[in-house]
């Protein structure tokens, strides 16, 4: 059997607030293996984007770790945790966080630039025209509606070819026609990229498209099945 792409070994995530101490995620272990897709399902509140942060790397659990491809993220440093998101990971969120002074196109080669890519624009075009916006690269994210942004953030992720894709809610800030649209042809991606996509969404009816559901409540997690 390979080494799984994603670890989460004992992972628990506590703040302070007035009352004490207030704890967030509750010894989270949690294996995924490479290829497919993994939805973390719950309700508001229960944990699931602070899982899938500290999965990127991008929170820090109080004890515990995560393994991304055999790396121990929190052994790393800041810049050292920051070169793997770029190299083995893409995001998409709910609120899109695309750069407003930066074209469709802009956006999508900002990562492959970042990583020293000389296709970068080539390549960024391309991806763009496989979400079906070949015909909006100039355009700017005020100009584009919901749903073509949350396209445009799809092909900055997929554009890197990462190992895993973590997607937060990513049709939380859309109409259900629009977000129908969007799911179908992140799904479509995944397949075809064989990437890792592990979803965090409310949505029972979205979680149940993938290949293997986990519930969280009230920072506890459990392997789900969603019927």
């Amino acid at each position: 059997m390979s080494d799984p792409i994603i670890s989460v070994e004992h992972v628990t995530r506590e703040v302070a607030d007035s009352t004490g101490t207030l704890t967030i995620l509750h010894d989270i272990d949690v294996r995924i293996d490479r290829g497919g897709s993994t939805a973390i399902v719950g309700a508001s509140g229960s944990g699931k984007s602070t899982l899938l942060a500290i999965i990127a790397g991008l929170d820090r659990p109080t004890r515990g770790t995560v393994h991304i491809a055999g790396t121990d993220l929190f052994a790393l440093d800041e810049d050292a945790r920051a070169a793997l998101r770029a190299q083995q990971l893409g995001f998409v969120f709910q609120s899109f966080q695309l750069l407003a002074h930066l074209s469709a196109l802009e956006n999508v080669m900002l990562p492959l630039e970042l990583l020293g890519r000389a296709d970068a624009r080539a390549k960024a075009t391309e991806m763009l025209r496989r979400v079906g916006l070949g015909e909006r690269l100039r355009h700017y994210p005020r100009t584009l509606s919901g749903g073509e942004q949350q396209r445009v953030a799809l092909a900055r992720a997929f554009v890197v070819e990462p190992a895993v894709l973590l997607a937060d809610e990513p049709t939380g800030s859309l109409d259900h026609a629009t977000g129908e649209t969007v799911m179908q042809l992140m799904f479509e991606m995944n397949r075809e990229s064989g990437t890792t996509l592990v979803l965090v969404t409310h949505d029972r009816g979205i979680a149940a498209r993938c290949d293997r559901q986990l519930h969280i409540e009230a920072g506890r997690l459990r392997e789900d099945s969603v019927a």
